[in-house]
């Protein structure tokens, strides 16, 4: 049998994309990076089952390296002794220059650093994408929530044509 196919004939989904879309509503995103990140056990697993929070995670830095904070993977089910906290802290794997850059800008007032998505690439390395983000103001939330109305209405009615 291929691999990758199961026995129906269909492609299983074996790289999952879970996407924050929380942070995509309450910041501007000006920059993105893709980094690595460092898991213990059998996180990887519950991950390509999809079973992963990424609404609260945020990213900060502690002894010149970048850790995020917030993110939940929940315990594999046929983890038993190896599972871990799934709340715990996850260190980010970045190039020296990334980290600087990121450290620099994070200084001005109104930057945060947010996790946006996280995928496997085409080595099915486990990945993850943060933005260096600034928060929205209340009517620019307004402002994205009339225009996806407004394309929601314009999908609608390409339909009954």
């Amino acid at each position: 049998m291929a691999k990758g196919k199961d026995k129906g004939g269909g492609q299983k989904n074996h790289n999952p994309v879970i996407k924050n879309r929380k942070a995509r509503f309450e910041f501007h995103f000006l920059e993105t990076f893709e980094v690595g990140i460092v898991l213990k056990g059998t996180e990887i697993k519950s991950i390509r089952e999809s079973k992963v929070n990424l609404a609260e995670a945020f990213c900060y830095f502690r002894d010149e390296e970048l850790w995020v904070k917030g993110m939940h993977i929940s315990p594999y089910e046929f983890g038993n002794l190896h599972n871990v906290d799934p709340f715990r802290e996850r260190k980010l794997l970045l190039k020296k220059k990334e980290l600087k850059k990121l450290k620099e800008n994070l200084e001005q007032k109104g930057l945060t650093i947010v996790v946006s998505k996280l995928f496997f690439n085409e080595r099915s390395l486990c990945k993850l994408e943060i933005a260096l983000a600034q928060g929205k103001k209340l009517y620019d939330k307004r402002q994205d929530m009339k225009e996806k109305d407004s394309r929601r209405e314009m999908k609608d009615i390409k339909q009954f044509l």
